[in-house]
């Protein structure tokens, strides 16, 4: 169904397609995702050719974010809808989520496959994000803010629940920006990148994402 990514220059590898589970979580297990491109009816499918991601031992952690995260309380999957909704606000610069998008992906959290961390602060949500998680593969997709520092918590949340001693584990950001870069983010060719999520879709799920899939 999808093109070998390593064959093509371009980061656009396919459109068309649905967004039925199966076909995601195949795209994912290739190197691929879906995100909406404008002016495009059909889904484009998108395999970066230089792929951002975090490497566990490399995210950066400042004095200040981790003042920041004692101000706040963190838990997972206990308001998925919630950071998809903030995710896709389209009130947020580059808002990108439409209406297929979140429908898609709160089908792959209710059948265990995705999964959302949500920084709180008493019982407000600050912030979050959300992303699929196959085997020793997480690929983060989206994550916002409502009070600053907020989405840096959940990511630093992240890495502490992946980081369980499994050197395969592979945290994919998609693209390099230079907030990610700022946290320890880096980019790789797309051939290194299917080569090391290879090794990662051997891996288990850590034990905290173990839950409910089907």
């Amino acid at each position: 169904m999808f093109p070998d990514p390593v064959e093509t220059d371009d980061d656009i590898v396919a459109v068309g397609a649905d967004l039925e589970p199966g076909t995601i979580l195949n795209a994912y297990r290739a190197g691929i995702f879906p995100m909406p491109l404008e002016g495009i009816a059909e889904m484009a499918w998108w395999s970066p050719v230089e792929r951002g991601v975090l490497p566990l031992d490399g995210f950066r952690v400042s004095r200040s974010m981790r003042r920041s995260a004692k101000r706040f309380a963190v838990t997972v999957d206990e308001a998925f809808d919630d950071v998809i909704a903030g995710c896709a606000d389209p009130a947020r610069p580059g808002a990108w989520i439409d209406e297929q998008i979140e429908t898609a992906y709160r089908t792959l959290h209710e059948l265990g496959w995705v999964h959302s961390v949500e920084v709180w602060r008493g019982e407000r949500l600050m912030g979050g994000l959300y992303g699929v998680a196959v085997g020793g593969l997480f690929a983060g997709e989206s994550m916002f803010h409502r009070e600053r520092d907020a989405s840096k918590v959940a990511l630093m949340a992240l890495v502490e629940l992946l980081d369980d001693g499994e050197p395969h584990r592979l945290l994919d950001v998609q693209w390099l920006t230079d907030h990610l870069r700022s946290l320890g983010a880096i980019e790789i060719p797309r051939v290194d990148y299917v080569d090391r999520l290879r090794r990662a879709l051997a891996v288990p799920l850590p034990k905290p994402l173990t839950t409910g899939q089907n």
